[in-house]
């Protein structure tokens, strides 16, 4: 073989051209390098915060990524918690480069952002805190199946380029055009589809890592409120994500609607207080998801928001028989007459809506004498509850 890389004659014969159409468009980094960790392309570029603190400069990787690209794992997580995949690209038993992509935060690594001793990176480093802090704040975050998607694209993308070697420089075959053409464009329909599959968990971790990554940079600039207000979004936000089982215990729901109700504390200030009092002893028994947040929301806005001082919201359970009641009340105006009329008659009010689909949700998991009822509705307030059964797992 030719003493000078091969790779790098390949760039010359616009490598990117080929290949960048067969690569998804990404915020995550996606790059070739060669054997000595030299970047030869940026498909996807590498995150600033790689640049600034790893790299020595633009156009090498960093010593730690060379020496963990002798491992035959194809993934490894750096010193700073990022998620690393890689592909050797290898002709004639020799070791080109590789192909990596990630560079970014996984759903299980993603805590290490917020352990980073940020100064003490500027130390070693000379890098501004603040620069560091704008860097680490985009980075992004990916779970397990977006990674999968990823090893499959470096595998391919690493397969075609070794191709494209030994039939183009080392054989001197010109038209590269033959070269799997149909199975390129195969594959890449293959990742497209399983990436809009995924985007529907994607999506959402992105949004709230987004947040997080806010949150972060709000505290460096020492806007507490605003750090605090995000960091319970954020966990709103995560909370509603977890659709693989739709029960969770009353700790959960307890826990999801402290955040909402502290959010809209902030907001309202003065106008909106809140008590909660659930006994420990029934924290532990289980509840659908999301089966709180309506009857808070509603008491808020129909009971506190049209008062002009405001008032308490509070939540409260207790045992009765073999059932647990958890009951919301207000000392708000009560429901609107026309609501009411709304909800006992079915008809398709916003607020209406949100209650049957409660009920039905209690009804059907749990049995027809369990759900949503309105005990009380006057200009005193309202009492809203839901009765499920003792369901403790043991």
């Amino acid at each position: 073989m030719n003493s000078v890389n091969p790779l790098h004659q390949l760039i010359d014969n616009k490598l990117y051209s080929r290949y960048s159409s067969l690569i998804p468009i990404s915020s995550v980094s996606l790059i070739l390098i060669d054997h000595l960790g030299e970047i030869l392309m940026e498909f996807n570029p590498v995150p600033d915060f790689c640049k600034l603190v790893c790299q020595e400069n633009d156009h090498q990787v960093c010593d730690y990524c060379l020496t963990c690209l002798k491992q035959k794992e194809n993934r490894y997580v750096c010193d700073y918690g990022l998620e690393n995949v890689y592909v050797p690209i290898v002709v004639d038993n020799q070791t080109l480069g590789y192909i990596i992509g990630i560079q970014a935060f996984s759903t299980e690594t993603e805590y290490k952002k917020f352990l980073l001793d940020l100064p003490q990176i500027n130390v070693e480093t000379g890098v501004e805190v603040e620069r560091i802090a704008k860097a680490l704040a985009a980075l992004k975050t990916v779970d397990d199946k977006e990674i999968r998607i990823y090893e499959q694209i470096c595998g391919h993308v690493a397969n075609n380029i070794a191709l494209d070697i030994q039939e183009k420089i080392i054989d001197g075959h010109q038209d590269l055009e033959r070269l799997s053409i149909e199975k390129e464009i195969l594959e890449k329909k293959i990742v497209e589809l399983e990436s809009k599959n995924d985007s529907l968990v994607i999506n959402p971790h992105f949004l709230f890592n987004t947040l997080n990554s806010i949150a972060r940079t709000a505290y460096f600039e020492e806007s507490h409120t605003t750090e605090e207000l995000i960091y319970c979004l954020s966990d709103i936000l995560r909370y509603t994500l977890k659709q693989e089982s739709q029960i969770h215990t009353i700790e959960s729901e307890i826990d999801y609607i402290k955040k909402y109700l502290h959010i809209q504390k902030v907001r309202f200030k003065d106008r909106l207080n809140y008590t909660i009092d659930i006994p420990d002893y029934l924290r532990s028994h289980y509840i659908l998801n999301m089966t709180l947040q309506p009857i808070v929301e509603n008491a808020l806005i129909h009971g506190i928001t049209p008062k002009r001082d405001g008032g308490t919201i509070k939540l409260s359970a207790k045992e009765v028989g073999k059932s647990i009641v958890i009951a919301v009340e207000d000392d708000g105006n009560g429901f609107p007459a026309r609501v009411l009329t709304e909800i006992e008659a079915n008809q398709d009010d916003k607020m209406s809506l949100g209650f049957r689909s409660t009920d039905r949700r209690l009804k059907k998991y749990f049995g027809s004498e369990y759900g949503l009822f309105i005990t009380k509705s006057d200009y005193s307030g309202s009492i809203v509850t839901i009765k499920i059964p003792e369901n403790k797992l043991r």
